[in-house]
């Protein structure tokens, strides 16, 4: 059920509202996101709510990283063992790495690029969209929320500040795949081990193949719920202001003034 039905008279929508998330177009900044792409394939997709291709590249960089032993090496050489860098690295797959690595940079900047343009005819032309929705599996619908608590949830667990602005599948994927680098990771029994005081057996412990996937995805999980959290909220009196300028504005209320109270 929404409240609204679209007349087939609109071109362009600014946003539409769903059971599993709201999906809207808004001014993003092109480097941003393709740096987001650079930092982890699939993230500067993910951003801008391409969901297949962000899936699908953020899968390929899982498989082709993990094959090429590419983090493993990046940690070799941040150390300065180049040679073991060197040795550990699968040249068979790193060769399949690089042309869709840069794919996913340049894709998502040439995506944002054109995004930006339909934002700006779809709010010019500002066709009603539906703002409210239930199903029998969830209700969603516009308000307005504190980015600030979408980042110290996101921070707390990544996925959680996607939830807390009703973006399912991003929530979803986030936290699954949080579960995932956690575990194959080691990291929380390197966190046991440094609470009993032992830094070279916590040290010793971390994968760190699996352990480099881990900052990227919590600092894209709060930088994506802080931005769809204040543009949800841009979305939310945007919507808010028109309906008042449809149903109330053309009724003016006229004040009698005494002619006495007149200076």
């Amino acid at each position: 059920m929404k409240n609204f039905n679209p007349t087939n008279s609109e071109r362009r929508f600014k946003a539409n509202v769903s059971s599993i998330g709201t999906s809207q177009l808004h001014l993003r900044n092109p480097y941003i996101i393709a740096w987001w792409s650079a930092a982890f394939p699939g993230f500067g997709h993910l951003l801008l709510s391409k969901y297949l291709r962000g899936y699908a590249l953020f899968l390929w960089e899982l498989l082709i990283n993990n094959m090429a032993n590419l983090n493993q090496a990046i940690v070799y050489s941040f150390t300065g063992n180049i040679s073991m860098a060197k040795d550990v690295l699968e040249t068979r797959w790193l060769l399949l790495y690089i042309p869709v690595y840069i794919f996913a940079i340049w894709d998502s900047y040439r995506t944002t690029v054109d995004m930006n343009k339909v934002f700006i005819l779809a709010e010019r032309e500002n066709a009603d969209f539906n703002s409210y929705t239930i199903t029998a599996f969830e209700i969603n619908y516009l308000d307005k929320r504190r980015p600030l608590m979408a980042v110290v949830w996101s921070l707390f667990t990544p996925g959680l500040g996607q939830l807390y602005i009703h973006r399912v599948l991003t929530a979803i994927f986030t936290m699954a795949f949080m579960v995932v680098f956690v575990y194959l990771s080691n990291i929380l029994i390197a966190v046991n081990f440094l609470f009993m005081g032992d830094v070279q057996q916590a040290t010793e412990v971390i994968d760190p193949q699996w352990f480099l996937f881990i900052p990227s995805h919590i600092g894209f999980s709060a930088y994506d719920s802080y931005v769809n959290t204040v543009e949800n909220n841009k979305l939310f009196e945007s919507e808010q202001r028109k309906f008042l300028k449809t149903y109330y504005q053309q009724h003016r209320v006229k004040f009698l003034v005494p002619a006495d109270g007149v200076k």
